[in-house]
């Protein structure tokens, strides 16, 4: 080893030869996202007897720090799904820029064709449901995982499947993909599940809920999410996906919030003995 002060710990040159930092060099910067920076926390989503009702704040954080307030991670796609994006915002933009080429691909194949014999006679080819996107999005993560480029966000999808039933489903960067009447991303699955599992807590369950039920469940979890996770935000996206289209809403505000039930916990504010 070489050990002068100005090449200290280097093997020397004079028996080893000259470094070669040649393979640390490539034609661009690395684009591929090792180790997320700006992120989304929680996606919450909840079946109801006609539909599926998923939201998410506005907030993208910087490391710990509050940094974009007005970063909408749901996703429409062809007006019959919608995705909810946890996790890396950098890797969440590629995703929406994705699905966009996918869904005008998908809208191209599926234009009416008319017959040569009876000019009145079409077909038209059915959209991508929620069930097919669901298994697309698996593949696509599972082989980003298996290339060591993973893509770094918990994705929820929710529709209709191919048997117009509601479907809600969930699939992270490894790959790893299931479904549930209810789901969440982040601490939503710490602290948002438990009250959502309340009122659907099996499929039978999440049947008999109505859609403004299943809406008034979802906004409580969101407060609660508020109340507790440094890295939320009181402006939320909502949507509800039902037979008749989906209904987004991305500037909604959280109402009717407390803070009293702070006072009961050790170590806020000035304590007294």
């Amino acid at each position: 080893m070489d050990h002068r002060p100005q090449a200290w710990g280097r093997p020397r040159d004079d028996v080893y030869g000259a470094y070669d930092g040649s393979y640390l060099n490539n034609s661009g910067p690395r684009t591929v996202t090792q180790s997320p920076v700006v992120t989304g926390t929680s996606v919450i989503a909840i079946k109801y007897k006609d539909g599926v009702v998923m939201a998410a704040d506005n907030l993208a954080s910087y490391g710990s720090l509050a940094r974009f307030t007005d970063v909408k991670r749901l996703r429409t796609f062809l007006d019959t799904s919608v995705i909810g994006f946890g996790g890396d915002v950098s890797d969440m933009q590629f995703l929406d820029r994705h699905l966009k080429e996918l869904a005008t691909d998908e809208s191209y194949e599926a234009e009416p064709t008319v017959d040569e014999d009876d000019e009145e006679s079409s077909s038209k080819p059915g959209h991508l449901n929620a069930g097919n996107l669901f298994k697309y999005l698996q593949k696509l993560m599972y082989q980003r995982r298996n290339s060591f480029d993973p893509l770094w966000n918990q994705l929820l999808v929710a529709g209709f499947d191919s048997d117009s039933k509601p479907f809600l489903a969930s699939v992270d960067l490894r790959g790893t993909s299931f479904t549930s009447p209810s789901l969440a991303t982040g601490f939503g699955a710490a602290l948002a599940q438990p009250i959502m599992r309340k009122y659907a807590a099996t499929e039978e369950d999440a049947a008999n809920l109505t859609r403004e039920q299943a809406v008034e469940v979802v906004k409580e979890c969101m407060k609660v999410l508020y109340y507790r996770d440094a890295r939320s935000l009181d402006r939320y996206s909502i949507a509800v996906v039902s037979k008749d289209g989906i209904e987004l809403k991305e500037d909604e505000q959280l109402e009717r919030q407390s803070w009293a039930f702070a006072e009961r916990i050790k170590g806020y504010g000035t304590q007294t003995v």
